[in-house]
């Protein structure tokens, strides 16, 4: 094993012993390891002479760019920690965010014409946290989560079979938390790491072959569009250099999986299940789920996951609750908020996650406890529903949530986004779901929108989607 260096003397390192190499693209532009160094050094004299210190958070928002991946080795250059914020995100809520963090410098657009000249290296400096994310959660409530790790790493490990060498196809936007982890890994292992401005189909198989990605992160939304494309252009493109697709962030319908299993084989095709606080992760691969489909593995270095109830009594084998998770004695706390506190019984900690662990071990998730439907007493998982409704060639998302109803508590109401130029309509999808789902889990109304109801991480804001249409139903009925 090679020694644990901070991220920025790995990142000269790897400049100094191979200049040349491919370190980072996104789109037409490519960056080799000396480049990156050296303006990577010149932008980090930029932000010291701005105010960074040691320490100190750097908010940077941009779009998935090289320049994106400047400022955040820039950022650990300085010992300072960076913390990636959405380019869509509005000013309303970002403000609150920044209040929070602090930050010492907000990135927010070009700079390079302000770079200093200087591209010599920099004296060694150690970030204490490798990175701050955001995320409002269930409550809209903005949080700041720090991870407790320090921006430091050896080149030679190897992490959720992401080793030293070769390159990685990273789609999904850098303000998330799995792409963010995956482009950092990247690049402090030596990988070709693959970017794309925005995610697209296409352009993801094209970047695997551009590069020779061995290993790609995806999320089932990127999967399920991959999958939608017509034959001739997805075996058009060669992936053959693929050991390792790695798929998190939302539940995986069962067909979906089934079909990359199909395509790629069961040994290429891993999931994981965990979040940005780290606590806990789970692990598994194509062939152990088509053993115990629908899981997303076992919890995986000493830690452990469990079904609780809601008094916070541990559940057997096979029943459904919300799941906790706890890291093995003695572990240090992998993370720190700001602006929130962990839902917890003792040593156990919860994201918010509804599901069950079997006999053996094998955690299953079903949905969120938020965004679960209560409809004439019945429990609905928004993302089967959605899974279903996604299987239809024309959908290109779904988005299910529950809306008041005097007689039934919730109604499943579905929002559809339409594929591009395709004409769908209420009768079909239900005709589409008529032997997909039990008749309680079929949405009882249908909404057609035209704007896209997924990010580009393939994540749904359930949430807001339910709080408008709350406050439209109640503007309407005060008119009338």
């Amino acid at each position: 094993m090679g020694s644990v260096k901070s991220f920025g003397a790995l990142i000269s390192d790897l400049a100094a012993a191979e200049p040349g190499a491919p370190a980072v693209t996104c789109g037409d532009v490519t960056l080799t390891r000396a480049e990156l160094d050296a303006r990577t050094n010149r932008r980090a004299r930029l932000y010291a002479a701005c105010g960074v210190t040691q320490s100190a958070l750097v908010a940077v928002q941009l779009p998935n760019s090289v320049e994106l991946v400047e400022a955040v080795v820039a950022t650990w250059k300085l010992g300072a920690v960076p913390l990636v914020l959405s380019y869509a995100m509005p000013a309303a809520e970002r403000d609150p965010v920044l209040q929070l963090g602090s930050p010492a410098l907000l990135v927010d657009r070009h700079s390079d014409a302000w770079l200093d000249e200087d591209a010599s290296p920099l004296p060694d400096a150690m970030p204490p946290n490798w990175r701050a994310s955001t995320s409002g959660g269930s409550t809209g409530r903005p949080k700041l989560i720090y991870s407790t790790r320090p921006g430091s790493a050896d080149p030679d490990e190897v992490t959720l079979h992401l080793g030293p060498g070769g390159a990685v196809a990273v789609p999904g936007p850098l303000y998330h938390g799995a792409p963010f982890m995956f482009m950092t890994f990247g690049l402090m292992r030596g990988k070709h790491v693959g970017l794309l401005p925005r995610f697209d189909a296409e352009a993801a198989l094209h970047l695997v072959q551009q590069i020779q990605a061995d290993y790609m992160l995806l999320v089932p939304t990127m999967m399920n569009r991959i999958s939608k494309l017509p034959k001739q252009v997805r075996d058009g493109y060669d992936v053959s250099s693929l050991r390792s697709v790695l798929h998190l962030g939302s539940s995986c319908p069962p067909d979906l999986k089934r079909e990359w299993i199909g395509w790629l084989g069961a040994r290429t095709i891993l999931e994981l299940y965990a979040g940005t606080e780290g606590q806990a992760t789970t692990w598994i691969r194509g062939d152990q789920w088509l053993e115990h489909p629908g899981s997303v593995g076992r919890p995986v270095g000493g830690a452990e996951m469990r079904a609780f109830k809601q008094d916070g009594g541990e559940l057997p084998p096979g029943e459904v609750g919300e799941i906790f998770m706890r890291p093995p004695a003695g572990t240090p706390k992998a993370y720190e908020y700001v602006g929130a506190e962990a839902k917890a019984h003792g040593a156990w900690e919860s994201l918010g996650d509804i599901g069950w662990v079997d006999a053996d071990g094998y955690v299953y998730i079903l949905d969120r406890r938020t965004d679960m439907i209560l409809s004439g007493g019945a429990n609905i998982y928004p993302a089967e529903v959605e899974a279903a409704l996604e299987a239809y060639p024309d959908v290109r998302a779904a988005a299910v949530i529950g809306l008041p109803d005097d007689d039934l508590g919730q109604r499943v109401h579905a929002v559809i986004e339409p594929a591009a130029g395709a004409v769908v309509n209420e009768d079909t999808l239900r005709a589409h779901l008529k032997d997909r789902l039990l008749r309680y889990k079929t949405p009882r109304t249908f909404e057609f929108v035209e704007g896209p109801l997924r990010d580009e991480a393939g994540k749904v804001r359930r949430s807001s989607l339910v709080a408008a249409r709350t406050r439209d139903h109640a503007q309407e009925v005060g008119r009338n």
